[in-house]
């Protein structure tokens, strides 16, 4: 995967908002050591997958809406944010500020996490470092060990649903491994330079 290409993961995440605190949304997007089944594979998020990752700008959304005014936002993860991102053994933890009183979008979210009509969160991120496992079979393991960047996270209304871009993406991305798996296997040197130098302008592998 290029390293600034960006890829979303969906899961029922833990999310809830704090009942002592008004406007405050505690969850955990990145998950450590967990294996999540996507679908087309499986993929695990090892620890030490953040040690390295730009957290520098972070921004808070509902379902990736690049296009609305973002509920909430980390710069440099300082006392001044409006989200804290904090980075743990388990994975990541994020701690937000909703400004229920000014902005009707943000109370409205904070209605449905607090009734639980919305549980799910997802992220924006791209990819450094990662392994296959398996990758002939019909169900393959992914392992991420570098997280290059966290863009975004989003609160989600379908965390993990079949038809949704993520599960369409998810497929793409095997696809694309599997492609270039097979042209590094066609020669004794394990690499067709011409066949690779196709899947990486057309897959945007790297």
């Amino acid at each position: 995967m290029k390293k600034n290409e960006y890829t979303q993961r969906s899961y029922d995440f833990e999310m809830r908002a704090s009942p002592d605190e008004a406007g405050v949304i505690e969850g955990r997007p990145i998950v450590f050591e967990s294996k999540t089944d996507l679908g087309y594979f499986d993929e695990i998020i090892h620890r030490g997958a953040l040690d390295k990752t730009n957290l520098k700008d972070v921004r808070f959304l509902v379902n990736h809406n690049i296009g609305m005014v973002p509920l909430a936002r980390s710069r440099n993860n300082n006392e001044n944010s409006t989200m804290r991102l904090m980075p743990d053994k388990d994975g990541l933890g994020i701690r937000l500020n909703l400004d229920i009183e000014n902005n009707s979008d943000a109370k409205n979210l904070h209605s449905a996490i607090q009734r639980g009509d919305i549980t799910g969160m997802s992220f924006m991120f791209s990819i450094n470092g990662e392994e296959w496992e398996d990758l002939e079979s019909d169900h393959p393991t992914r392992h991420i060990r570098d997280i290059g960047e966290v863009l975004e996270v989003s609160a989600v209304t379908f965390p993990a649903y079949e038809a949704t871009e993520i599960n369409a993406r998810a497929k793409s991305e095997l696809d694309s491994s599997r492609a270039l798996d097979s042209a590094r296997s066609k020669t004794p040197d394990g690499v067709n330079a011409d066949e690779l130098e196709l899947l990486k302008l057309k897959n945007r592998l790297y």
